[in-house]
């Protein structure tokens, strides 16, 4: 990105983010604001905030500020970057808010705003100066310049974490950008940002920002309502910080540590910069300032090696051996976190790790503990976290607090080997002999012994009693005993059967061996469909992006069903949508999913108990 142009009138570029994809950089030099007022007002973005004036009516002028809850939705966004030479802020101004940013607006509008005339050589330096003013702690305000004004239409952006989102050209509400920039003389070690303000001393604008060091947000998205001080630490960024503890970005630890506890899993998760772990182990990177995609392997065995032997667990009082789970680059936002699957070089200031270690269990435990051993001078406190089927318990650890404890407080906990209750299959009943299928059998009876003496005699049978013997036979086999359904499977008795069944399916994985999940699943399905349902099912409650990370399934919602018998065999067929509901602790994150199935499902009575025979699956979507 480019911030500030060279002097020597505007650059236009492509631009697909601007209205017919072109647009221009306008520098404001120092205070030489004739020629930036004459070439202003006869840009193509100034005809937008024309359009503004025109169109806009004089009570959206007032100076006052839209109360919202969101930063990210604030009357005015305010993305300042931090980088060597300068200062950079990318403003989006809401109707709302003009006046606070009137000494940087054209004459015209200026006095529409109920001002008296004042040319715009004169108010742009007292904006500086008095507004939206940056300034070393011990220094006076920055004088700044206007590198691009023009009229937009507003970013749409994430609600939570305030990334900009796809948005269909022309449907956010119209702003006035600009990117003003305040140069840098030196690197200083703090700078004080300060709002605008009206004549009685308020806040003028309703500003939600954003700010970034040499790339690196310091802080999620925020208010800026008063002055605030950001402390620069220039050999590293990620240290540098706001005074006010509430402007920093979720994820402000270079190291974190989560322990989630399952029936027959314990896992412990560490989440670190390489940058950090270079302190107490050599993973190549001394004197870099990127991680090549060709040094990934390497820095993943280092890393894994040497946390393995830290940080000991202990299971129901006695000490925890584990084993390597997983190690991956990864990436984290307030919303999601996911692994790097494709190695690329990574920044050494931003580049995250995580890896995890697997313990396994007979049950679930009473009481885990991890006693942490890493700290330094710059790590002296560790956002922690254990977290059970009821959720996380944040913990912070510290030198002289360093272990982490999760007890088991579970009123009613999952257990995977309590399976739902299926309903046995209706019974088979026999059909007596008849008086006919008696007669019938009495007849060939005595027409098989008349055969054998006839034979015997050396005569064939004659005709007539040949075909008498095929019809008797016809009789005995239509009218005789068999076996028949003492009844047809209700729609409401085969919903509850295939919801039985469906929840089964999905509780055998909440087991860790690969063979019980196995064995826990034939109880549900039989034949070929076994297999498949192994298979489709692990898919499935896996996450993508997240390394083989496996949802835990709360919850099976059937949606619809409808069933019909199946002809001549104890079993149904049911057209099926359901809803499956999970979540997973990964990365310091709980991820939650939906999907809903559609399927035609052939169930079948196999030795006294309903089986899943086959899967047609009509439809999958992620909700």
């Amino acid at each position: 990105m480019r911030f500030g142009p060279p002097a020597g009138g505007p650059i236009c570029k492509d631009d697909p983010l601007r209205p017919g994809g072109r647009g221009c950089d306008v520098h404001v030099p120092g205070l030489a604001m004739k020629a930036f007022h004459s070439k202003l007002l006869r840009r193509a973005s100034v005809v937008g905030l024309g359009v503004l004036i025109v169109l806009v009516p004089p009570s959206l002028l007032r100076p006052d500020a839209i109360v919202i809850t969101k930063a990210m939705t604030a009357t005015t966004i305010a993305e300042i970057f931090v980088e060597e030479s300068s200062v950079t802020v990318e403003l989006e101004i809401g109707v709302a808010d003009l006046d606070g940013f009137r000494n940087l607006l054209p004459d015209e509008l200026y006095e529409r705003l109920g001002h008296d005339p004042e040319p715009l050589i004169e108010r742009v330096p007292r904006f500086f100066q008095e507004d939206l003013m940056i300034r070393p702690d011990d220094g006076d305000p920055i004088p700044g310049r206007v590198s691009q004004i023009e009229a937009r239409r507003r970013l749409t952006r994430d609600e939570i974490t305030g990334e900009p989102l796809p948005d269909p050209e022309g449907e956010g509400e119209p702003v006035v950008f600009m990117r003003l920039v305040y140069p840098l003389g030196d690197r200083p070690e703090t700078l004080v940002i300060e709002p605008p303000r009206n004549a009685s001393g308020q806040t003028a604008a309703n500003i939600g920002f954003v700010t970034y060091h040499r790339g690196l947000p310091v802080n999620d998205f925020r208010y800026l309502g008063i002055a605030e001080q950001l402390n620069l630490d220039w050999r590293d960024p990620w240290y540098s910080q706001f005074n006010n503890r509430n402007l920093r970005r979720q994820y402000y630890a270079p190291i974190s540590a989560f322990l989630y506890i399952e029936p027959f899993e314990v896992r412990k998760e560490i989440v670190f910069r390489p940058k950090d772990l270079q302190v107490w182990v050599d993973l190549g990177l001394e004197g870099q300032e990127s991680i090549p995609a060709e040094q990934w392997d390497e820095i993943k065995q280092r890393a894994s090696e040497f946390l393995a032997e830290k940080n000991p667990l202990t299971i129901d009082g006695r000490p925890a051996e584990g084993q390597l789970d997983r190690v991956h680059f990864i990436y984290r936002n307030l919303r999601t976190s996911g692994v790097l699957e494709v190695p690329e070089d990574l920044d050494i200031i931003s580049a995250t790790m995580g890896v995890i270690f697997v313990y396994p269990t007979d049950g679930l435990p009473q009481e885990v503990d991890m006693e942490w051993e890493l700290f330094t001078d710059r790590i002296d406190r560790v956002p922690s976290s254990a977290t059970d089927e009821a959720g996380p318990l944040p913990y912070v650890l510290a030198v002289d607090d360093n272990v982490l404890r999760w007890q088991n407080f579970l009123t009613n906990p999952t257990d995977p080997g309590q399976l739902v209750a299926v309903q046995t299959p209706p019974g088979r009943r026999s059909v007596p002999l008849t008086l006919v299928a008696i007669t019938a059998a009495v007849g060939l009876l005595g027409l098989i012994v008349r055969f054998g003496q006839t034979l015997r005699r050396g005569h064939r049978p004659p005709k007539y009693a040949r075909v008498a013997a095929v019809a008797l036979l016809i009789v005995v086999s239509l009218t005789g005993p068999r076996a028949v359904m003492s009844g047809r499977v209700s729609d409401d008795d085969a919903q509850l059967v295939v919801t039985a069944l469906l929840q089964n399916t999905y509780r055998a994985f909440d087991f860790k061996d690969e063979g019980a999940i196995y064995d826990v699943l034939a109880r549900s399905a039989a034949g070929e469909l076994l297999t498949d349902i192994y298979l489709e099912t692990r898919r499935s409650l896996e996450l993508e992006n997240q390394g083989g990370a496996r949802v835990k399934v709360k919850e099976v919602d059937v949606l619809d069903s409808e069933a019909e018998p199946l002809d001549g065999e104890l079993g149904f067929i049911s057209h099926l949508t359901w809803n499956v509901s999970g979540s997973v602790g990964h990365w310091g994150h709980i991820h939650t999913r939906t999907n809903q199935y559609e399927a035609r499902l052939t169930v079948k009575s196999i030795d006294g108990a309903w089986k899943l025979m086959s899967l047609e699956l009509l439809q999958e979507q992620r909700l």
